[in-house]
């Protein structure tokens, strides 16, 4: 369990830094101060966004699951502000587990509901998060096969034989895993074809504007076809304009997600479905 007293690194001690580093230093503290405690109160929620077929724009095909971290007056702490200060440490795992265990909440509270939820591998052998993992799996026979846990792929790639024991362990219950952030330059392929993902996630800087940057088109037809030639489901992150998704469907990317298709809310699907079928009534 995390200290209600920890001490945060900011790698500016001992640095003799400038007025303007040591400013710095102590805002990055407050904002560590303020996930902790807002992470230990459970003062978080899922925002979720949209993952749509590629050839039937009008029909979802799974949602992604966003956490987002709340101050006490219910307002988000932008995740720019610390995400990369936690991965390392208690917090990044401590947010893991909230995530698990808001992501498979609503998973039990809705079998329609279809959900990713993101993780880091070195979430893998924290006991809590293994403890929220399996607890929210024996709520309902159906939810594992309706998970699927994304894995970014800087994690990935720093223990790659702990992630594929851990998959095969887990893809045996019917949980998929996606490839987060494919191609963003970690990925070793010698490691590639033993991870068996079921769904790769393209990185947007190959997708934002792809219409017209010929050389991202012929990355992400590169991209594909290594997906392709795994059996793996690809996502185009990012997606945000006709043009866009018009290549994309040229190049034949299964689905897409992007601000084009709506950005992340925190009402749930279920809500969602609930206030479109009012308003048609």
């Amino acid at each position: 369990m995390l200290s209600d007293e920890l001490k945060f690194d900011t790698g500016d001690e001992g640095t003799g830094g400038g007025p303007l580093s040591r400013v710095l230093a102590h805002r990055d503290r407050d904002i560590l101060q303020m996930v902790h405690k807002s992470l230990v109160n459970r003062n978080v929620a899922l925002a979720y966004q949209p993952i749509v077929r590629s050839d039937q724009l009008d029909q979802i095909s799974f949602h992604e699951g966003l956490v987002r971290v709340l101050d006490e007056n219910g307002r988000i702490i932008p995740a720019k502000e610390f995400i990369n200060q936690i991965e390392n440490n208690e917090l990044g795992r401590l947010i893991d587990c909230r995530a698990i265990e808001l992501g498979l909440r609503a998973l039990a509270d809705d079998q329609s509901l279809r959900l990713s939820i993101n993780m880091s591998a070195r979430s893998i052998g924290y006991a809590p998060w293994v403890k929220a993992l399996n607890a929210g799996l024996a709520q309902n026979d159906t939810i594992g096969e309706r998970l699927i846990l994304e894995i970014t792929e800087s994690s990935a790639m720093q223990m790659p034989e702990l992630v594929t024991s851990f998959m095969a362990d887990l893809q045996s219950q019917g949980i998929a895993f996606a490839l987060d952030d494919f191609g963003a330059g970690y990925t070793a392929f010698r490691f590639f074809k033993d991870f068996f993902f079921d769904v790769i996630k393209i990185d947007g800087q190959f997708i934002t504007g792809i219409a017209n940057n010929s050389d991202n088109q012929v990355l992400t037809r590169a991209l594909v076809s290594i997906a392709r030639h795994f059996d793996m489901f690809t996502v185009a992150e990012c997606v945000e304009s006709q043009d866009d998704i018009a290549v994309l469907q040229d190049i034949g990317i299964d689905c897409l997600q992007g601000y084009y298709f709506g950005s992340p809310t925190m009402v749930n699907p279920m809500e969602q479905r609930e206030k479109a079928n009012q308003s048609r009534a």
